[in-house]
């Protein structure tokens, strides 16, 4: 489309804009059925206030410009009221300006200043950049619109109840003894309540459920849950578990983070309010020295309990425990049906030692799964990795293979290998 079509094609729609404007300020005064007296009251409480225009500014409109605009949409209707396009002659010529679009679109990044050099060297002569400019903005190439395709425009979203939609994501925090730790977060998107949360030693599968198991228990299940496309996220394991509970696993798409806002705000709460006050090196001063993983989780769960769940939220106007707690109690998954769901399967080659490694643990199987054929050492395994005996660290520290049961092996030929006394053992992730 040439420069003047798309001049033209703005214009028009300014002076349609302009045109509805008029009407709108108008339409009731302009009643047939008012009197004279009651019309000239309605335009001189028009007349002595501010209006805000097509285009964003605020205008007032004199008594005789009412009138007129009145008498004008009687005699021609809505028409009457679009002003008529300017017969002007342009100072710069068309073919000028259509080289400049055609430069910015051809490689939106350069700048008005750009083109008109580069006009300079081809024509001799090149509009200042004031005028390339408006020519820009009067078309739409400015700024992020330039490339041809808007920004999207997203609304203020929030779920309706309670359980409707959690969204998690996680934060990296402070080390402790030379080790990163990272906090997995679920947040309910109506109330803010923090509904599940765990620092951990690692960004994965594990310590994902290691927050995620203890929420749906004390919180109950989701409608929905907004993660990103962090591996942890997109695990299957993940996405079997919540179809085992009824969940509607929903991620992101990537390079839009819109959506998650509430818990990236709740994050710079943790950054402001909690890991300002506590340290993993024990040389800072003014700090409390933190000195495992099991004491962060201890004193982030007080601060999360008592602090944060318990202030009053600046864009809800409650307290997150209360909003929360206001449609009553919520009813809550069975154990046997969140056991089974967080049960993973693999497949693992058995050892000449009776072991399988999962993520980065060794455990004792069955004796008799040793020296099969190759294909029959491939078994598959499901464990359940909170299940550990009592008395274990939270921390996770300590043999797997040395603890006590949750390992269970399957074998798919129906004659099953003999069963074991003590079958392997879990270790609860760090």
């Amino acid at each position: 489309m040439a420069v003047g079509d798309d001049e033209a094609k703005v214009r028009a729609e300014r002076a349609r804009a302009i045109g509805l404007f008029r009407y709108q300020l108008i339409r009731e005064a302009a009643d047939p059925a008012h009197s004279t007296k009651q019309r000239g009251k309605m335009v001189r409480e028009l007349a002595s206030r501010e209006h805000l225009d097509p285009f964003g500014r605020r205008v007032r409109i004199s008594r005789q410009t009412i009138d007129r605009w009145i008498r004008d949409w009687r005699a021609g209707g809505f028409d009457a009221l679009v002003p008529s396009p300017r017969q002007c002659t342009p100072r710069t010529p068309a073919e000028v300006l259509e080289l400049a679009v055609a430069l910015r679109r051809e490689n939106p990044e350069r700048t008005a200043a750009a083109i008109r050099r580069i006009l300079r060297t081809q024509l001799g002569w090149a509009p200042d950049e004031r005028t390339l400019q408006r020519n820009f903005h009067r078309l739409g190439l400015t700024g992020a619109t330039a490339g041809g395709s808007a920004p999207a425009v997203f609304g203020r979203f929030e779920a309706e109840h309670p359980n409707d939609l959690w969204v998690g994501d996680a934060l990296h925090g402070l080390r402790i003894q030379a080790r990163k730790t990272y906090l997995f977060a679920f947040l309910d998107d109506h109330s803010r309540l923090l509904s599940g949360y765990r620092w951990g030693y690692a960004e994965d599968t594990v310590r994902l459920a290691a927050a995620l198991r203890p929420a749906l228990a004390s919180r109950g299940v989701p409608t929905a849950v907004y993660v990103d496309n962090g591996s942890a996220y997109v695990d299957t394991w993940l996405l079997r578990a919540c179809a085992k509970l009824g969940v509607r696993l929903v991620h992101s798409t990537p390079g839009r983070p819109e959506g998650r806002g509430k818990i990236e705000r709740f994050f710079r709460t943790v950054r402001e309010q909690f890991l300002v006050e506590i340290t993993g090196d024990p040389d800072v001063v003014g700090r409390h020295h933190v000195t495992d993983l099991a004491e962060l989780n201890r004193l982030f769960a007080a601060w999360v309990e008592t602090v944060y769940h318990r202030t009053v939220h600046s864009e809800t106007g409650q307290t997150p425990l209360a909003r929360w707690s206001v449609t009553g109690p919520i009813a809550l998954p069975a154990p046997q049906t969140l056991t089974e769901a967080f049960l993973w399967e693999e497949y693992r080659r058995v050892t000449k030692t009776a072991t399988v490694a999962l993520h980065g643990n060794s455990y004792e199987v069955d004796p008799a799964l040793v020296g099969r054929k190759s294909r029959a050492g491939l078994r598959p395994v499901r464990f359940d990795p909170h299940r550990g005996p009592s008395g274990r660290r939270p921390d996770g520290a300590g043999d797997p293979r040395t603890t006590s049961g949750a390992i269970r092996t399957r074998k798919p030929n129906p004659k099953p290998p003999p069963r074991h006394r003590n079958p392997v053992a879990s270790t609860t992730p760090s």
